[in-house]
Order: C-alpha cells, then sequence, then structure tokens
C-alpha cells in the first residue's frame, strides 16, 4: 500500500489517500475531494471543476492519470 495526499494529486490539502494502485488512490481520494467540495470548501471545489473537466476531456484526463501513476510508483511502500 502507498499514500498520497490530496495535494499530490492535484487537490489543496494534505489529506492522505491510501491505496495498493493508482486507480485505487483515485478512487479513494475522489470520495475525499466531492465531500470537501459539497461542504463548500472554495479550494476542494476549483479541484473538483478541474477532475470534472478532465473527464470531459479525454487527452487532458489521461496526461493527469499518467503523472499520478508516475508518481504514485515513485513512492515508497508504507511502513507497517
Amino acid at each position: 500500500m502507498k499514500t498520497m495526499t490530496c495535494r499530490q494529486m492535484g487537490g489543496p490539502c494534505d489529506f492522505q489517500v491510501h491505496g495498493n494502485t493508482p486507480d485505487e488512490i483515485v478512487n479513494n481520494g475522489a470520495g475525499h475531494l466531492t465531500e470537501m467540495a459539497n461542504s463548500g470548501d472554495e479550494e476542494h471545489k476549483k479541484a473538483f471543476a478541474m477532475m470534472e473537466e478532465a473527464r470531459q476531456n479525454p487527452e487532458a484526463g489521461k496526461q493527469w492519470f499518467e503523472k499520478l501513476a508516475s508518481d504514485f510508483a515513485a513512492l515508497p511502500e508504507d511502513q507497517v
């Protein structure tokens, strides 16, 4: 398992997101992003809008995910 922060994923804070794969990290981080945006946090709303835009633009989404996957691969495994 590895850990990335919301900020490392393109968000505005240091909330820790855990996962075994880049896909898991994205899925686990989506809940945090949605919750914070829905609570009215303006910085998370901006990040949420960026993610929605990436979903609408497959090339931008692909580039974002490829960077995230590369960053994920470079991280050390969490110490248990």
